[in-house]
């Protein structure tokens, strides 16, 4: 006879561990007891030596679908005696580091019972059990149970508390199991907050959509605004009501079926429409789809969600509940303040929503997906480190904000918060600041942030008091992130390219090779700098990036392009002279800017009304994958340095421009020579340095025509690749990156 102490960390609360330890004790014959404290669960486990062995392998190896072991310890104990296997309750230790489970889908077994006629819980919008549900949005603290949920002001029904306690049902400790006799409720309102006569308010919204109108939905980590997409009509008023000119909507359709009508979709996208994260994939859409124009505008892709409301439609549209640049909406109060102009009505309920979280974002790309947006699913899912390090919180970037806190070998990204220049934005960012540093229990040896001093997550880093602060320059930070969601300790060459990141010399850096590592870099070549006329104006209104590489190239013998026609003279000369003087024209070296400049020169965009929407637009407009030309360009050392001089490409793209060429050639080709150009960098930085690793970053990787040249070329020629996949390319990943090189500091 044998007795161990076993203790699990990792994402084993709320994810049915306990029952499966409980099960696995009672079904191979071992005594002892299981419970969930502050760091995870905690096992004593008595009985022969072959059994102990058949249980530690089962709980290794045979654990449910959600949980994930970060850290599993083993050691002998003294021998107790007992006859049975107990499931004890819960503790809270001073150590706390249990890890909250993400939200997830419904699994098959509730699916089948919600469509099931006889079933208690048919049609029940909020079912769930220990392998399906909400999780992150409804804790308030750990250990993850009941009490410490938006479900505590739900006493379940004899029924409920029955399949609770029952080491035998799928819904033994699932913490937000209810019915309909005892759980969260739906109700349907109208703009003003008075509820709607009608037994079915599921059923009524429905019939309100194929009305026509705008349905304010709550879900599980916010509300939602919802139409017919098919509906043009409808469309247009959400989107006059959201004041959201043309950046894209998400849709939601009932099943692949309903999807394939309008996009195509390979295994690898429908392994991710239908798995337990559900993000919102971007797909390819069909000719003839029966979508409005008016949900993706000039775009070649749609962004679908595979969910359950949209019976009866071919898809809805699902957007954040928010007007533009806010956070989603969560609390009824405030939606009901801030959606009352844009809702028709109101679907509601009454479970609380704790962290309010956002869709996550995928695409797959050089054949394995993307987060493009890591919320929703995801989050608070840890990243393993390559090592221990001290606790870290890393506020993030400016844009696509999120929040990273380090414990051990794990890094936490937050959900996605948005872009703090917004006052609500900001509040968000605050709250959830304080929520990941609760829920994991940690106080910072450092808080890292971004090299720009007047970002306000900087300001914000900067305030905290006696607690050291780290200024991590953003293209280092972009850099660390890929090479820890890979596991790569050495140093390679970053290829990164973004739009803007505040640089070490006091200009926008933006189109950078690096070497390094988490331990430092040294920046050895750039894209050359040009002026950005009118600072962060020339980020709204790409002309004036095209006009800035039309001086560059042509000098005042600027060739008369149609997208000239659209300046005013006396403007065109204003803006001439602020290039030449370098009058409120800071210096960049943004790939980012370049993408805008030619998605201006070409004519597709002048203005944006969303970020990086002429790049967008850019790759869309590539037909097929037959165009193999490339134009030309100069590379050049200066100092240390190697500068890319995109002059004789822009020369070239014109003369092509001039003679007709088609928008889809010239945009294949201009991606086809950034392809080849980042080649050529990196064979002569391996040649001088001998690293054959590169790590590809920045928001320019959501590229996927030019991401996957790349990956290709590069692999062709004996590169190892690293690229993102679980931690966004874009600023979303930027604070993964500064939490590793800050706790390099501390080590």
């Amino acid at each position: 006879m044998q007795r161990k102490r076993i203790i699990i960390e990792g994402i084993v609360q709320g994810v049915g561990f306990r029952p499966f330890v409980y099960q696995a004790a009672q079904k191979i014959g071992v005594s002892g007891w299981v419970l969930n404290d502050s760091r995870g669960v905690t096992i004593e486990a008595e009985g022969q030596a072959d059994r102990l062995a058949e249980f530690l392998r089962t709980l290794r190896e045979d654990y449910p679908p959600l949980a994930s072991i970060s850290r599993f310890e083993e050691q002998d104990i003294s021998l107790a005696g007992e006859d049975s296997f107990v499931i004890r309750q819960s503790q809270a230790l001073e150590q706390r580091s249990a890890q909250i489970s993400p939200d997830t889908f419904v699994c098959d077994d509730c699916l089948n019972e919600l469509f099931d006629p006889a079933d208690r819980r048919h049609r029940y919008p909020f079912i769930n059990c220990t392998n399906c549900g909400p999780r992150y949005t409804i804790v308030t603290d750990i250990p993850y149970d009941r009490p410490k949920t938006t479900m505590a002001a739900f006493p379940m029904c004899p029924r409920c508390q029955g399949e609770y306690d029952d080491p035998a049902s799928r819904r033994f400790h699932a913490q937000p199991n209810a019915c309909p006799v005892c759980g969260p409720s739906l109700t349907l309102t109208d703009r003003r907050g008075l509820v709607l006569a009608g037994e079915d308010p599921l059923q009524q919204s429905v019939e309100l959509l194929k009305a026509g109108k705008i349905v304010a939905i709550k879900g599980l980590g916010g509300y939602h605004l919802a139409v017919d997409a098919c509906n043009d009509a409808a469309v247009a008023e959400l989107r006059r009501r959201k004041v959201r000119d043309e950046k894209p909507f998400a849709l939601m359709s009932f099943d692949l079926k309903q999807v394939e009508r309008y996009a195509h979709c390979d295994e690898t996208e429908r392994r991710l429409l239908v798995g337990t994260e559900r993000p919102i994939v971007l797909l390819r859409q069909k000719q003839g789809h029966p979508i409005s124009d008016l949900v993706a505008p000039r775009n070649g892709y749609f962004g679908v969600m595979y969910l359950l409301l949209a019976e009866g439609f071919p898809a809805l549209v699902m957007t954040s509940a928010n007007l533009s640049d806010e956070p989603i909406a969560y609390e009824d109060q405030d939606a009901q303040g801030r959606l009352g102009e844009i809702a028709d009505y109101f679907l509601r309920h009454d479970r609380a929503i704790h962290t309010r979280t956002d869709d996550s974002i995928a695409r797959v790309m050089a054949g394995k997906a993307l987060l493009m947006r890591r919320s929703r699913g995801y989050v608070p899912r840890g990243v393993a480190l390559p090592a221990t390090q001290p606790s870290v919180l890393a506020v993030g970037g400016e844009l696509k904000n999120a929040v990273c806190v380090t414990r051990g070998d794990r890094a936490f990204l937050s959900q996605h918060i948005g872009d703090l220049k917004n006052l609500e934005v900001f509040g968000s960012f605050e709250c959830t600041v304080d929520h990941m540093l609760g829920i994991f229990d940690l106080t910072p040896g450092i808080v890292a942030h971004d090299l720009h001093p007047d970002y306000y997550s900087s300001r914000f880093a900067e305030g905290l008091p006696d607690v050291p602060k780290l200024a991590v320059q953003h293209h280092h930070a972009h850099l660390a992130s890929c090479l820890a969601e890979n596991g790569v300790e050495d140093e390679a060459i970053g290829v990164i390219f973004d739009g803007i990141g505040y640089g070490a010399d006091g200009r926008i850096w933006g189109g950078e090779f690096l070497i390094g590592g988490f331990k430092g870099y040294r920046r050895v070549g750039h894209f050359r700098y040009l002026p950005m006329p009118g600072g962060d104006a020339a980020t709204k209104e790409p002309f004036r990036m095209a006009l800035s590489y039309l001086y560059q190239a042509f000098g005042d013998e600027l060739p008369q392009l149609p997208f000239l026609q659209g300046i005013p003279p006396h403007e065109l000369k204003l803006y001439l002279q602020m290039i030449k003087r370098g009058i409120n024209s800071p210096q960049t070296s943004s790939c980012g800017r370049l993408f805008d400049g030619v998605a201006a020169l070409v004519g597709l965009r002048d203005r944006v009304s969303y970020e990086g929407q002429a790049a967008l637009e850019l790759e869309m407009a590539i037909e097929g994958e037959g165009e193999e030309g490339k134009y030309p360009y100069d590379l050049y050392e200066e100092g240390e340095l190697l500068i890319f001089d995109p002059a004789a490409m822009i020369r070239a793209l014109v003369n092509d421009l001039i003679q007709g060429k088609v928008v889809a050639v010239i945009s294949a080709r201009f991606h086809n020579t950034l392809a080849c150009m980042v080649l050529d960098v990196c064979r002569r930085l391996r040649a001088s340095s001998g690293i054959e690793r590169v790590a590809l970053s920045g928001g320019v990787f959501q590229n996927c025509y030019l991401t996957e040249k790349v990956v290709a070329l590069l692999g062709e020629n004996d590169f190892i690749v690293y690229t993102h996949s679980l931690v966004p390319p874009n600023d979303g990943g930027l604070a993964l990156g500064q939490a590793i090189i800050a706790g390099q500091v501390l080590v």
